[in-house]
């Protein structure tokens, strides 16, 4: 999935960020190496907690690029681990993803 969202690269990562941390399922962090110049990677995984195990399982990623004028290219992708339980993944992946969509989302790109 692809769109432009308004803000810079930064800022549009603190916000999902943020907006994953108000989720409780899902985190979602920039990848510091993974990242350079204009363009932040981010992890999203799912969380899992059972007392004192935290368990993330990776679910895709985010790619933030600077497109100039304050905005931001998103591109997101699933990126499915081999797990016992991949449509649930799944599902939890592609909602997170919609939530993002109909928060940050300022213009379509083509796919």
């Amino acid at each position: 999935m692809k769109f432009i969202a308004a803000g810079s690269p930064r800022v549009v990562s603190r916000a999902i960020e943020e907006f994953a941390r108000g989720q409780g399922h899902v985190t979602a962090i920039v990848v510091p190496w993974e990242s350079e110049g204009t363009t932040l990677r981010m992890a999203v995984t799912a969380v899992k907690s059972d007392g004192w195990a935290i368990e993330h399982t990776n679910l895709g990623t985010i790619r933030l690029a600077d497109a100039g004028q304050d905005r931001t290219d998103v591109a997101i992708a699933a990126e499915l681990p081999d797990h016992p339980e991949p449509q649930t993944l799944a599902a939890v992946f592609d909602r997170f993803v919609r939530q993002i969509q109909s928060r940050f989302h300022v213009e379509s790109l083509e796919s």
